[in-house]
């Protein structure tokens, strides 16, 4: 299992301390350090079950880029080069698994195919980032 984080990010930090609690063996992916590839983008939206505008954040650098380029078949291949180019606009974090169960893991529900039974968490001080 692979999750992609920016360490700054508390949904990360939430997800890497939930998937810490269950047990769960995972590789962290630092995706600002190291971008996904437009071929591993291609592939994580397809595992998604999704086009690449759904995993876009609309702020950032490319802001206006991403705001002017059409949500349609004809233009996915720019958007997935333009995330790939800008790797702030992926939504994070996201978890791959190895039998294919990919999710944007941003809430506790999203967290349960990787983890069981949603994880209810009270407030807390944050965390050091994500392990290595």
């Amino acid at each position: 299992m692979e999750i992609w984080v920016n360490p700054t990010c508390s949904k990360c930090r939430s997800a890497t301390a939930a998937l810490d609690e269950a047990g769960i063996a995972y590789t962290v992916r630092r995706y600002l350090d190291d971008p996904p590839t437009v071929a591993e983008l291609a592939a994580v939206v397809e595992r998604l079950g999704v086009e690449p505008w759904h995993v876009a954040r609309p702020d950032g650098p490319a802001a206006e880029q991403l705001k002017a380029l059409p949500r349609d078949e004809a233009n996915r291949q720019a958007w997935l080069e333009l995330l790939a180019a800008n790797p702030l606009h992926i939504q994070r974090p996201i978890i791959t698994a190895d039998d294919g169960t990919t999710a944007i893991a941003r809430t506790p529900e999203a967290l349960k195919p990787f983890i069981g039974e949603p994880v209810i968490r009270q407030p807390r001080i944050d965390r050091p980032g994500p392990r290595d």
